[in-house]
């Protein structure tokens, strides 16, 4: 028996609520925010699912509905909208997000980590969406696949064509970020999701192409709502709205019309010149005979005032009231402003239907088609583009012709064609009504897809994609932890000079210790001396290291070590290495330490113990000195790291990361730079072997002074504190 699925499905940008979907609202609101919405609705009415998370960013923006500020919203039993903060609470566009993703990153995995809704499988859409998963993927280890909606590479080369500069560019769409994102998406996911065959094609500009699995699926449309024209509905309330709406459509329409009867050119898209809608309005204006068999209806966009709308826009509609005016198309052609997107688009098909009509989409290109298929569920004919997605819809499905959106004599034709031939436009109709159903309803995307989830978690743990990223054992990091000690390594877990009394007993207890018990050691030691005393020692491996001074955290599995991002996002914070680094170039009695000693977040010298001068330091620094952490050790080494970083703070972010109350950290030391890691709620242990700076404590309620050495003081703390027997 397949086991029930936990569906994470990612979408960071957009608008996104239950009741009701602001399409059209900008640029980030278009057919990917509706896409996903129904994607988890009808994902969450299947009978292999278990229940559909969607995360995506909570805004709580006064300009917005306050339903966009809810935490978690229930859509049904099966569906939730989890919204994680980040970047502040106003709504930002898809752009000005990339710079907060770890923070969205990390926001998730609290978030699931609290609620323990660590999900099966998670679906990313669009770049930002799939930095995240991959994140997510790595460290909890859980396969995911990607939708890209459209990539960064074409809309690159089309804005550089159109002869925009490369360095603006960035600073507004921030193309590096997303092209790699894209890349490693490529490479980490366990199958790309495209609408199309061709649309596979479109990847081939990618490095990482041949590290990518495909599957085209086409779009679903919800056939509950985009019915047959002649379809009754049986609920009098329901059909009693459907009457007014239907009623409305009719009116804004007729009012352009001097004879409303007619049948319908109808066309419906943004405003945008891809769109093609000028090439239609050209047709029709010059063929007298098509103006007396039908009127041309087009709904572009919702408009307002057409002065106040963006430049792009605002150009399309001026040229199409002007072809209107030019071919003198008034009463026979129709441009309303505004309709209800989310209730009126499927009741617009339909009574072009009734009225004998025809859909047309001439676009340049069309990447899918959705509109296409929406119009054939109602039973309307179609006449459109070649170019793209089309090109695989209507073999199927037999509900339209193909032709080439920039070919006048050949649109003309297609239309007359159904128009006037009653038998071909019936064959048409009920062909699109009934493979709709067949081929096209989300009903059978979902099933498709989860055919496909179920495959690939059938596949062993060596699958396709699992070289790719290493392994954490999540469920060590899902468990409710009673108790997480964090030890320093020199001087407290190990003292070659004491023989290591204790340290035998010690590692059978960390060996032995219950999930309940987590194990982290925190070292100024670089991650590769970390793991050669693990190996030498032969130390139990710790569920976190904390190493290069605080500058560093890593989670660990056997072989893999995974470097924490968001704490490197975090350290960097008001921190300028190249400037620390040329200030100090002033200060004779420093030297720098080799490059393996170095990191991001981390300058290491050696100094010359008699002529150690912190003031001279301060001076160099200038006044961003209080933003960096000066650190001397053992009388030979020095180092420079940001203020926030420190073993204290790399403990208290992995414990907010992993909901472990600070209440249960047993932290243990033996030197100055381990006192921070006693401050608050922690419980310190002290080992009887301080150093010199440590020799005033004594034991209080919080911090256990130990009368025995390294790991037997540890030993003496932990039963002082009744951690073991």
């Amino acid at each position: 028996m397949m086991k029930k699925l936990r569906i994470a499905l990612i979408n960071i940008h957009g608008l996104l609520k239950g009741s009701g979907l602001e399409i059209g609202r900008d640029a980030d609101n278009g057919g990917q925010t509706k896409y996903i919405y129904e994607l988890a609705e009808f994902l969450s009415q299947h009978e292999d699912v278990e229940h559909v998370h969607l995360f995506t960013r909570l805004i709580d923006d006064p300009a917005l509905s306050a339903e966009y500020a809810v935490p978690i919203e229930i859509i049904n039993d099966k569906l939730d909208i989890r919204r994680i903060p980040f970047l502040g609470k106003k709504y930002k566009a898809k752009e000005q997000l990339w710079e907060g993703l770890d923070t969205f990153v990390n926001g998730t995995m609290q978030h699931i980590k609290q609620h323990n809704i660590f999900p099966d499988w998670i679906h990313s859409h669009y770049a930002d969406a799939g930095y995240a998963a991959a994140e997510l993927s790595a460290v909890l280890n859980i396969p995911f696949a990607h939708t890209g909606h459209s990539l960064g590479f074409y809309k690159k080369k089309k804005l550089i064509e159109s002869g925009e500069i490369e360095e603006e560019l960035e600073k507004k769409f921030k193309f590096k970020a997303r092209i790699a994102a894209e890349e490693k998406t490529l490479e980490l996911a366990e199958f790309i999701v495209t609408s199309t065959e061709q649309e596979i094609e479109t990847y081939k500009v990618y490095k990482n192409f041949e590290l990518g699995k495909y599957h085209a699926i086409s779009p679903g449309i919800d056939t509950r709502k985009f019915v047959p024209y002649y379809y009754q509905e049986n609920d009098s309330d329901k059909h009693m709205e459907e009457a007014q709406r239907k009623y409305w459509v009719a009116e804004t329409i007729s009012k352009f019309l001097t004879n409303p009867h007619k049948p319908i050119i109808l066309a419906l898209s943004r405003p945008d010149r891809h769109k093609n809608l000028n090439t239609l309005i050209e047709v029709y204006g010059k063929d007298k005979e098509l103006q007396s068999m039908a009127n041309l209806v087009i709904f572009a966009g919702i408009r307002k005032d057409i002065a106040k709308m963006p430049e792009s826009e605002k150009n399309v509609l001026t040229d199409l009231l002007l072809l209107m005016d030019k071919y003198d198309l008034y009463g026979k052609m129709a441009i309303p402003k505004k309709h209800d997107v989310e209730n009126e688009v499927s009741i617009i098909y339909r009574y072009a239907a009734e009225k004998r009509g025809v859909f047309v989409n001439l676009a340049l290109h069309e990447n899918f088609g959705l509109t296409v298929i929406e119009s054939a569920s109602s039973g309307l004919p179609v006449v459109v583009t070649k170019n793209g997605g089309p090109s695989e819809i209507i073999p199927i499905c037999q509900n339209g012709e193909l032709v080439n959106p920039q070919e006048e004599s050949q649109i003309k034709k297609a239309l007359r064609n159904i128009l006037t031939d009653e038998n071909q436009w019936k064959y048409y109709s009920n062909n699109g009504a009934i493979n709709i159903q067949k081929y096209y309803s989300w009903v059978s995307h979902v099933n498709h897809y989860v055919d496909l989830i179920q495959e690939n978690l059938s596949v062993s743990a060596t699958g396709i994609k699992k070289q790719h990223y290493p392994n954490i054992n999540v469920s060590r990091l899902k468990r409710k932890i009673d108790h997480l000690l964090v030890s320093d390594i020199d001087g407290t877990l190990i003292e070659p000079k004491l023989a290591n009394p204790g340290l035998k007993e010690l590692k059978t207890h960390l060996t032995n210790r219950t999930d309940k018990m987590a194990f982290a050691m925190a070292s100024g030691r670089n991650l590769d001396l970390v793991k050669k005393v693990i190996d030498e020692e032969e130390f139990p491996l710790p569920d976190f290291i904390i190493c290069s001074v605080g500058t560093e955290i890593y989670y660990t599995n056997g072989k893999d070590y995974i470097l924490d991002k968001g704490w490197a996002k975090f350290l960097s914070g008001r921190w300028k290495r190249e400037d620390i680094v040329n200030r100090l170039k002033a200060v004779k009695w420093i030297r720098l330490q080799e490059e393996e000693a170095q990191n991001p977040y981390k300058i290491s010298y050696y100094y010359d113990k008699e002529q150690y001068n912190h003031d001279e330091l301060i001076a160099v620094l200038g006044t961003g000195w209080y933003k960096v952490n000066i650190i001397p050790s053992h009388g030979q080494f020095l180092d420079f790291i940001p203020k926030r970083a420190s073993k204290g703070n790399a403990i208290k972010f992995l414990c907010r990361k992993w909901s472990i109350p600070l209440g249960n950290v047993i932290a243990a030391g033996d030197s100055g730079n381990d006192v921070d890691m006693f401050r608050g709620p922690v419980k310190g242990i002290i080992v009887g072997n301080r150093s010199a700076e440590l020799l005033a404590y004594e034991t209080t309620k919080s911090i256990y002074v130990a009368k025995t050495s390294a790991s037997e003081g540890i030993l003496e703390g932990l039963k002082y504190y009744k951690i073991i027997k």
